[in-house]
């Protein structure tokens, strides 16, 4: 059996979807059944509540051969070792517990790097991670860049042709495709003759800068799209305004300073860290009709 947590969301309900075909007995933990399609619900085990609580793991976990892994944000989390570790240890213990044999993890590029101590979110990630790994589960970590998806974000304010971040304007990194990630996902989930614990990266087949995510949206959205660079400071700010706490703040603060530092120059891109989607094919596909919209 393999248990999905957050089957509704971007990453969990691409992974769900492809073992829905695998032939698996699936089971997932959400806290609003409603929220899933019908079709899926009759299809799987549903265990009801979050899987940061200690009651609804030890249920969930219960003849489970592999578990995806993956920690909703917490804006208002008092710190991000509460987010992030805190948020798991219930479900590390039941994975010892229960006997858990795989167990893949949704994470972030950077271990190994100058900055990974340094790099808010991220650091409280790779935190995760040890904490996981520790356990003596076979585990990997899915070590991911930014995802091409949260440009959708900004759905709005591309419309009137401006696209905007913390980020220097030439400095190229890598991007990834919520879909590849899940995809990756799905292939681990089903395998599991792997062992031990380690990465496993999911790096998109370039290195772009947010000038050339801006020039390559223009093309295919065919109107003009604008890179405009806001401050740190201006950023901190406009999470405030969301309600965010000032943990998490500081974290976003934090990571999207060490991205400019170096965080996602870790991992060279390989064919095995490749991952297929290109941003402009995402574009065509999944922007394109949202700005149309």
């Amino acid at each position: 059996m393999i248990v999905v947590t957050t089957p509704t969301g971007d990453i969990g309900r691409q992974v769900l979807h492809t073992l829905l075909g695998s032939g698996e007995e699936l089971r997932v933990i959400v806290r609003d059944p409603a929220k899933l399609p019908e079709n899926v619900r009759e299809r799987v085990d549903v265990v009801v509540g979050s899987h940061g609580d200690a009651e609804v793991v030890d249920r969930a976990f219960t003849g489970a051969d592999a578990v995806f892994w993956l920690v909703p944000p917490d804006p208002r989390a008092s710190t991000l070792d509460e987010a992030y570790s805190g948020f798991t240890r219930p479900a590390a213990k039941a994975f010892t517990a229960h006997g858990v044999g795989h167990v893949v993890g949704v994470s972030a590029v950077g271990r190994g790097t100058p900055v990974a101590g340094r790099a808010g979110l991220v650091t409280a990630s790779l935190a995760m991670d040890d904490l996981i790994a520790s356990t003596g589960v076979a585990y990997r970590a899915l070590a991911n860049p930014s995802f091409m998806d949260n440009v959708l974000r900004q759905v709005g304010s591309i419309r009137e042709g401006v696209f905007s971040d913390t980020a220097d304007p030439d400095r190229k990194a890598p991007t990834a495709a919520t879909r590849d990630i899940a995809a990756a996902a799905a292939r681990l989930l089903l395998d599991r003759s792997w062992t031990g614990t380690g990465e496993v990266a999911v790096l998109g087949p370039e290195d772009l800068s947010p000038n050339d995510m801006a020039r390559i949206m223009s093309e295919v959205l065919g109107r003009p799209v604008r890179y405009e660079r806001h401050s740190l400071d201006d950023l901190a700010a406009r999470m405030s305004g969301f309600g965010a706490g000032p943990a998490f703040v500081q974290g976003m603060v934090d990571m999207m300073r060490a991205k400019d530092e170096g965080l996602d120059g870790g991992l060279l891109r390989t064919p095995e860290t490749a991952s297929p989607t290109t941003f402009r094919q995402w574009c065509e596909e999944v922007l394109k009709p949202a700005v149309l919209a």
